[in-house]
């Protein structure tokens, strides 16, 4: 099945649908160290914190609805990192596996000269190993290891750092 596919920049009204993905993958326990759903309120404060010239935060539509998205966010929060922006991608449960990743993705590495980003950084459970190959594919390798610092469930897990230039 081929589908149509849109990106533009997220505005206030595509965060409640932004928060819906987000929580379906709480549950799931492989992509976000949430434990309980977030709130639309309760994620206003990070909306606001992107920009279309800076730290963008994109939606990706088809004709019934959002896809999913894509933000950057600033990694480490001090100016000497503006160079590194941190990327996290959610897909819609009913969109995961039909090429949506990898469509981001790419999005990220053609917009980062714009942005002025020179490198591209990710934080990715160890166990989530969809996420690790599609990153993998597009040239992220593993930068950094955390063992064992979150726990789920009673399980503890590892973070992986994963990185590429661009």
């Amino acid at each position: 099945m081929t589908h149509q596919y849109r990106i533009d920049y997220a505005v206030k009204e595509d965060l409640p649908a932004i928060v819906d993905i987000y929580n379906s993958t709480i549950s799931g326990r492989k992509v976000t160290a949430d434990l309980e759903p977030v709130t639309v309120e309760s994620r206003i404060r990070w909306f606001e914190e992107h920009s279309s010239d800076f730290r963008p935060l994109w939606v990706m539509h088809s004709d019934d609805g959002m896809v999913a998205w894509m933000s950057f966010q600033s990694f480490y929060g001090r100016p000497a990192y503006n160079g590194t922006a941190e990327i996290s991608i959610y897909v819609n449960e009913k969109y995961r596996g039909t090429g949506a990743g990898s469509i981001l993705i790419e999005k990220a590495i053609e917009e980062s000269p714009r942005l002025k980003v020179s490198n591209l950084v990710g934080f990715v459970f160890g166990h989530n190993e969809p996420s690790m190959k599609l990153l993998k594919k597009y040239g992220f390798d593993q930068w950094g290891l955390l063992p064992g610092v979150a726990e789920l469930d009673g399980i503890k897990r590892d973070l992986v750092i994963v990185g590429r230039s661009v």
